[in-house]
């Protein structure tokens, strides 16, 4: 996979560079669209979407989430799930925000020093309605 790595304060994304660039446009087409926006950005459309059940997922893209290191496993992978949600929602719109729609979820965590690291993906589901 060739790819843009984007640092942010919560961890790393691997993003294709043509998503990178439909990110940056459709955040400020997003701006002029008000409230509206946060519900979907639009970008969505560019990857291949099938109904799973009563949801519709994407079908080819996997998002991931990563965690900083925290003293728990149990922090540290709600912490991988928040950085997944966050990004995912500020990618798609809040419709696609949702882990807990989201299919084929792994995890992995690691134990270094005392502290744990997790890190998660998964392909974004929305509501089919």
């Amino acid at each position: 996979m060739t790819g843009l790595l984007s640092l942010t304060r919560r961890g790393a994304y691997a993003i294709c560079g043509f998503c990178a660039l439909l990110i940056t446009s459709s955040a400020v087409l997003a701006q002029s669209k008000g409230a509206q926006s946060a519900a979907s950005t639009g970008v969505d459309s560019i990857h291949a979407q099938a109904r799973v059940g009563s949801k519709v997922c994407m079908t080819d893209h996997e998002h991931y989430g990563e965690s900083t290191p925290w003293v728990t496993r149990k922090g540290a992978e709600a912490a991988a799930i928040r950085n997944w949600a966050d990004f995912t929602a500020w990618e798609y719109g809040r419709l696609w925000g949702s882990y807990a729609s989201a299919v084929t979820k792994k995890m992995s965590c690691e134990q270094s020093a005392g502290m744990w690291v997790c890190k998660t993906t998964a392909r974004p589901c929305r509501s089919g309605r």
